[in-house]
Formats: C-alpha cells, structure tokens, sequence
C-alpha cells in the first residue's frame, strides 16, 4: 500500500507547502516542534480542510481540492493515536477494545482478531482493569489496539511516546516493532526523536519550517549532512545494516557490514541474525592511516564523499564504506590539518563501547 501527500495550507504565521511519497511499511515524518508534522497528520484524518493539495492511500482519495473532494473523516478507515491514549475512562480495556471493533462493523471495514491483537501487544492481562489504573505505557498499548480493531487502512501516530518516560518508552517500542512487522496496515508515525525513527521507519520525511527537506530510507536521509540541522547536531549519524558473525568469550560480538566488521558489546542476537546499528557522527575519529597500540577496536577503511561546515567549529563529513554512508562529526581545525576533501581515502575509527544497546535492533523477516 502506498500514500500520496501533497498540501499546502497558510497560517497567520506559518506556511506549510509539503509533498511526498511513501511506500508500504512505517513512514516517519521527522521534524522539530513547529515544523508542521501534526498538521500533515491531521490533514490525512480529516480534522483540517487544507487550502489545496490531495492525499491518497493505494490510489484511493481522501481529499483533493482540485476536484472538490472531501471524504468524512469517518468514512476515511484511518486510526488516530494521538499523544495521550484519549481511552474512554468509564469503560474497561475490554470495552474499550470492543468499540473498535463496533466502528469496523458499522462502516463495514474488515474487523481484525481481537485475541491476536491482544497478544500482539501484550495487554492480555489488562482487559478487566480501567485506563485510570494502567501505566502511560499500557494505555498507550490498548489505545493502539483499538485503533489496529477500527479496521484502518492507514494508521496514523502522533509522538505516541511523547508523554512517556524513558522507562515507558523502553517498555512500548519492541510493541511498536512488532506492530509494525506483524500487520499489513501502513503506518505514518510522527516524532522529532531521531532514536525512535531509526529503530522503527522503512521511509524516513524530514521536514523543517514546513518544508521537506530530506525522504528516503533512514540509512539515505540519517547520514545526509544536509539533513543534519534538521536532525540535530547532536543526533546526527547514520544507520547501517549488519549481521552477526560471531560472539567472543570476553563479550565482544562481531558483526560483518559492507565495508568490514565491527566488534561490540555483546548483542542479544543468533549467530547469523541481521540487525541495525545506529552510530553517532560524534564517535567516529579520522585518520590518515590504520592506527597501532590505540584501544579502539574499530578502524573501517572509507572514502570521504562530502564535508558540510557548519556555523561553529564543526564539519559533518560523509563517509564511503563499502555499500553504507557514516557521518563524522570533527572540528574544521582538524579537517584543515588533514587536509580533508571528496574522493581521499582514509580510516574511521569507533571505540566499541561508543555505541550502546538500545542502539542495536533485529530486524524481523521484512528487514526492519
């Protein structure tokens, strides 16, 4: 299934002029508070009417202000999770449950499992207890259940972790992850953390100022330096496919990538498994030559592609290994000693307790 956006709607002091494509799979649209994310979101539920543009879900339309179509939003099969689990306090999470499934009935949208649902999300336990009495995780697990039981076609998250801590938010995203490789509905999920959109997106739409500036794969657009102040200077850095060769007794695993191998701590993965690794700009050092007698265990040979200088003292530099992009972030003093530039050869070094666990994910079957 694939999504078509493409709007434009004026503020008193904002302009949002955005389009993109999306294929099947987790869409996310990335962008600090302002940049225009919730209003995108809201335009494809039907809670906006846009001064122009369409969108389309698998060549259906949902709205198109050339041809003077508006579909009601609850005609539209599109489930909404917004930022708090808006659950209906008087009901038990069954109840709750229960009502997705009697709108996917009312509008005659295929209704989903209600057991398989359960189980996918893990909130077997909760369906006799109230949302006042569930954790922020929790609620948001069964706001995601009814809205998956509504039978939508697309389903839309706003910063669904937004109102979490981090211990929530720990215990909600391997939900997320298998939400996303055990359902056939497409999601759009919105967020400005640059952590949860590498671990969840097949297709990553970073936009800024109402703009997009960077969609692709989150390999193409997190290691893109012109994507960098969107991302945030201090989440920059690439994502790169590996698999696991080895697990050595003094608790390094070794993984195989397209331009070497990395040893890191110890993953909890088979030997043989694909996973994603998530190394930050500002770990990765340069040198000219393969170094002797240092502690970092990493030293990838890699091609410099492009150097993007910032404001400050800093330069993003993209980085050639193998099939993959990285970024380094160094500063232009040591760029300028080095005598950096497009097409020279050299070595990026990566410490292996630089990169932490919750930056390595397995991907399931479908390659997320």
């Amino acid at each position: 299934m694939s999504l078509s956006v493409a709007l434009r709607h004026a503020f008193s002091a904002f302009a949002l002029d955005i389009a993109f494509e999306a294929p099947a799979g987790v869409t996310a649209l990335f962008g600090r508070s302002g940049s225009g994310k919730t209003t995108v979101v809201n335009a494809l539920a039907g809670l906006i009417a846009v001064d122009a543009g369409h969108a389309r879900v698998d060549g259906d339309t949902l709205f198109d202000t050339r041809q003077g179509v508006f579909v009601p939003p609850h005609l539209r099969r599109i489930g909404y999770v917004f930022q708090e689990a808006r659950l209906f306090p008087h009901m038990t999470v069954r109840q709750n449950l229960g009502y997705g499934r009697w709108f996917a009935r009312r509008h005659g949208a295929e209704v989903a499992d209600t057991g398989s649902v359960v189980e996918m999300l893990g909130i077997g336990a909760l369906l006799a207890r109230r949302p006042g009495t569930l954790s922020g995780g929790e609620r948001q697990r069964v706001a995601i259940g009814r809205a998956l039981l509504s039978g939508p076609r697309l389903l839309l998250m706003d910063e669904p972790l937004a109102s979490l801590d981090e211990a929530r938010k720990t215990e909600i995203l391997p939900y997320l992850e298998r939400l996303s490789r055990e359902t056939k509905v497409p999601i759009l999920y919105v967020s400005h953390s640059v952590a949860e959109v590498a671990r969840l997106a097949t297709t990553v739409v970073a936009i800024d100022e109402g703009r997009v500036v960077r969609a692709g794969t989150p390999s193409e657009v997190l290691s893109d330096p012109q994507a960098v102040p969107t991302l945030g200077i201090r989440d920059a850095g690439a994502v790169v496919g590996a698999t696991v060769t080895a697990h050595h007794a003094d608790g390094l695993s070794e993984l195989a990538i397209s331009g070497g191998r990395l040893l890191l701590p110890r993953i909890a993965a088979e030997q043989g498994a694909r996973v994603r690794v998530r190394i930050h700009a500002h770990d990765i050092m340069l040198s000219l030559t393969p170094q002797e007698g240092i502690s970092a265990l990493n030293q990838l040979p890699v091609e410099i592609v492009s150097l993007r200088r910032g404001e400050g003292p800093g330069v993003v530099v993209q980085l050639r290994c193998g099939g993959d992009r990285l970024l380094a972030r160094i500063t232009r003093r040591s760029a300028e000693a080095l005598g950096l530039a497009p097409g020279l050869a050299c070595h990026a070094i990566l410490k292996s307790v630089a990169v932490a666990q919750e930056d390595v994910w397995v991907e399931g079957k479908d390659g997320r």
